[in-house]
């Protein structure tokens, strides 16, 4: 996929750590979502189609929930990120969940599934609302579709009180916006759905917080993945977060030293039935 702006669709590449950025990013995720899906009604014996699966991670947890009986279908464009999520699914002897290396536009298929499920996705795509409305026909009528996507706006809400993390999570949001991101495809997922001639959705805000070192790795792993690659490209100075290779560390203190907590991306759930015939 490639966004309007010509820029290949994903800002953080595949490159292997970025897999493992993705997989750890994951692991904390993963009760949300799973509670998210459950909410939504994935539950065994389902056919799911799971949309820009990465390195697998969510098409994995899906398959878990449909378990032996269902199966899932998971898109990715990238050969690499395919070849490692086909590894990993074996390594756990998920054999119900597929993994096709294909565009999202360019998958075709005759059966129905009973939901169309993705995380972090719409966000990165030029046009969301016809993702959706085509996705609509490929999930039977009472059938699930179920996104999650990202809202920054409540990340920097709950930041301003610390300069450095509050800095940070600005450079990350606006290279994404320069980049074509909606980073606030979250909330916007209301009208998203309904645009695409789908039942107003269910949803739910859900925002991890914390304070140890391995939580705040996530945002020194977005600046050193995300920004530093393509900050000449976007025409973005990274001079306000001055020396990155002890970035990571300063992060950690001014939290420390506040004795406070500090949040992740919020993370948006939308879902909703397929109008029945």
């Amino acid at each position: 996929m490639r966004l309007d702006n010509g820029h290949d669709g994903y800002i953080l590449g595949s490159s292997d750590a970025e897999h493992e950025r993705l997989i750890r990013q994951a692991k904390r995720l993963a009760p949300v979502t799973e509670n998210f899906f459950r909410e939504a009604g994935i539950c065994p014996g389902q056919r799911v189609l799971d949309l820009g699966s990465g390195v697998g991670d969510v098409a994995m947890l899906a398959g878990r929930l449909v378990g032996p009986s269902g199966e899932v279908v998971a898109l990715e464009r990238d050969a690499r990120s395919v070849q490692c999520a086909r590894t990993r699914a074996a390594e756990a002897g998920l054999r119900n969940v597929i993994f096709v290396e294909t565009e999202i536009a360019h998958f075709s298929g005759d059966s129905f599934f009973d939901a169309a499920v993705g995380r972090y996705i719409l966000q990165f795509l030029p046009d969301p609302v016809g993702t959706l409305r085509s996705l609509a026909g490929r999930v039977r009528p009472g059938g699930i579709i179920a996104f999650q996507e990202a809202s920054f706006a409540t990340c920097l809400a709950l930041s301003q009180h610390l300069p450095l993390w509050f800095a940070t999570v600005s450079l990350l949001r606006e290279a994404a916006v320069r980049y074509g991101v909606n980073v606030e495809m979250g909330p916007a997922l209301h009208k998203a759905f309904q645009d695409a001639g789908l039942p107003k959705p269910n949803m739910r805000l859900v925002m991890e917080l914390g304070h140890d070192p391995e939580f705040i790795q996530w945002l020194s792993d977005g600046v050193m993945s995300g920004l530093c690659p393509h900050a000449e490209t976007l025409n973005l100075s990274l001079d306000e977060l001055g020396d990155l290779s002890t970035l990571r560390r300063r992060l950690e203190d001014e939290v420390a030293s506040s004795n406070t907590i500090v949040p992740w991306i919020a993370l948006v759930g939308a879902w909703c039935r397929t109008p029945a015939n």
